[in-house]
C-alpha cells in the first residue's frame, strides 16, 4: 500500500510511504484507486485539516507522532477484494480517497446506487464525504467524462451551494458581489451560476495580473479587476464578498476600504496556507470578523436535502453540474500525470500557487 503524505505543519513537505496492505475484515472491501483529481480545493483540505477534520478521513501509515496526513482527493477506484455479498469484485466506485493506491472500506447502508463507509473513525465526519457512488447503479454514467467528474463535481457542488445560499438571503441586498481568486474553478462555477440567474447584483472578479486575460475570456464576470489595481473596486456600493483564497492582505484591504458597505464575506477557500493574523498585522486586523464566516458546503447540502428531499436536491444539483461541465469544455484542459512520484512536483506548484488556472490535473495510478 502506497500513500502520498503531507506534513501537517508545513504543506510544502511531502513523502511517499509504502507498507504492506492490510487484510480486509468481515464486511469489508478493498479497492484499488485508479485515478484522482487535484485542485486548489485540496490545498484547502490541508489548511483546514485540523479545524474541520480532513486529516481524520484517511490515517497516515508509519506516523507514530501524528505529524503526517493524507490530503483527501476525489476519484475513481475498482473493487479488488470483497467480504461483502452485495459488493462484487470488479465494480467501480466514485468518491473520496487518500492520494494512494489501496484503501479498505466498510460499506454500510448499501443500495444499488452506492454506500457509506462505516469505519469507526469516520462516523462523526460529514456524511457527504463518506458516501461512495456505485457506477454500475448510475443510469446516467458516462465514462468519457470521468476526468470532468473528478475535477469539477466537488467544486461545482460548492459553487451551487454558494449561489443557492446567496439567493436564499436575497444577496444580502448587495449591489455587487466581489469574487476573490476569480480564476479558481469553484469561483468560475459561482460566477457562471450567478450569471444565469435573474436579478443578481453585478459580479466583479478579482484576480492576479497573470490570470487577467484568462478570466476576461471566461465572459462570466461583469468586470475583472487585478489585485494590483484593487483601488478600482467601487467602495460606495453595498457589497458581498466570496473569497476563494484566504489572503489577509486582500481581505484586509477590501474590508478596510468598504467599511459598512461590506455586508457579508463568505470565505470558501484557504489556498494561502501560510497566512496567520498577528497583532502586528494591520491588514489582517482590518478584517471585519463579525461579518465574515467560513462557508461549509456539507452543512448547506444537509439543509437542502431536508428542504427538498434527496430527489429534489439531486435534480437541482445535476442540472447545475451538467451546465457547468458543458461550459468547462471551453476553458479547461485536462493534464494527466502518471504515478505519485511524478505528481509531487505538480503538488508543490499547487502549494506555492503556481498552477495555470485552465489546467485540470488528473493523477492516474492504475499503471503503477
Amino acid at each position: 500500500m502506497k500513500q502520498l503524505q503531507t506534513f501537517k505543519n508545513d504543506l510544502s513537505k511531502t513523502r511517499i510511504i509504502q507498507t504492506q496492505s492490510l487484510e480486509i475484515e468481515e464486511g469489508e472491501i478493498s479497492v484499488s484507486i485508479e485515478s484522482f483529481a487535484f485542485t486548489s480545493n485540496n490545498v484547502t483540505y490541508g489548511v483546514a485539516g485540523d479545524t474541520i477534520g480532513y486529516w481524520q478521513f484517511f490515517k497516515a501509515t508509519e506516523d507514530k507522532n501524528d505529524d503526517w496526513g493524507c490530503i483527501p482527493v476525489w476519484g475513481f477506484a475498482k473493487v479488488i477484494k470483497s467480504n461483502l455479498e452485495e459488493v462484487v469484485v470488479g465494480e467501480r466506485l466514485f468518491g473520496y480517497f487518500p492520494p494512494g493506491d489501496i484503501l479498505n472500506l466498510n460499506p454500510v447502508k448499501v443500495t444499488n446506487q452506492g454506500f457509506a463507509d462505516g469505519k469507526e473513525h469516520r462516523k462523526d465526519l460529514p456524511a457527504v464525504y463518506n458516501n461512495y457512488i456505485r457506477l454500475s447503479g448510475d443510469a446516467n454514467y458516462d465514462d468519457s467524462i470521468d476526468d470532468i467528474r473528478s475535477l469539477l463535481f466537488p467544486l461545482h457542488i460548492t459553487s451551487f451551494c454558494i449561489c443557492d445560499a446567496l439567493k436564499d438571503e436575497a444577496y444580502y441586498e448587495a449591489e455587487q458581489i466581489l469574487i476573490v481568486s476569480a480564476s479558481s474553478k469553484t469561483a468560475i462555477g459561482v460566477a457562471q451560476g450567478l450569471q444565469e440567474t435573474s436579478n443578481t447584483p453585478s459580479i466583479i472578479g478579482l484576480t492576479s495580473q497573470k490570470n487577467l486575460d484568462f478570466v476576461n475570456n471566461l465572459d462570466c464576470y461583469d468586470e475583472v479587476i487585478t489585485y494590483d489595481q484593487i483601488s478600482k473596486v467601487n467602495i460606495n456600493l453595498k457589497s458581498v464578498m466570496v473569497d476563494m483564497a484566504g489572503s489577509r492582505e486582500i481581505l484586509g484591504t477590501l474590508h478596510g476600504s468598504l467599511g459598512d458597505n461590506m455586508l457579508k464575506c463568505l470565505t470558501v477557500g484557504m489556498t494561502h496556507w501560510d497566512n496567520e493574523v498577528t497583532a502586528e498585522d494591520p491588514l489582517g486586523q482590518a478584517m471585519i470578523r463579525e461579518r465574515t464566516e467560513f462557508f461549509f458546503a456539507p452543512a448547506h447540502i444537509q439543509k437542502r436535502v431536508k428542504d427538498w428531499g434527496h430527489a429534489g436536491y439531486n435534480h437541482k444539483t445535476n442540472e447545475f453540474m451538467k451546465t457547468r461541465s458543458n461550459q468547462s469544455i471551453d476553458w479547461m484542459q485536462v493534464k494527466k500525470i502518471i504515478g505519485l512520484e511524478d505528481f509531487i512536483s505538480t503538488y508543490e506548484k499547487f502549494v506555492s500557487g503556481d498552477i495555470n488556472p485552465n489546467e485540470g490535473i488528473i493523477v492516474e495510478l492504475e499503471n503503477e
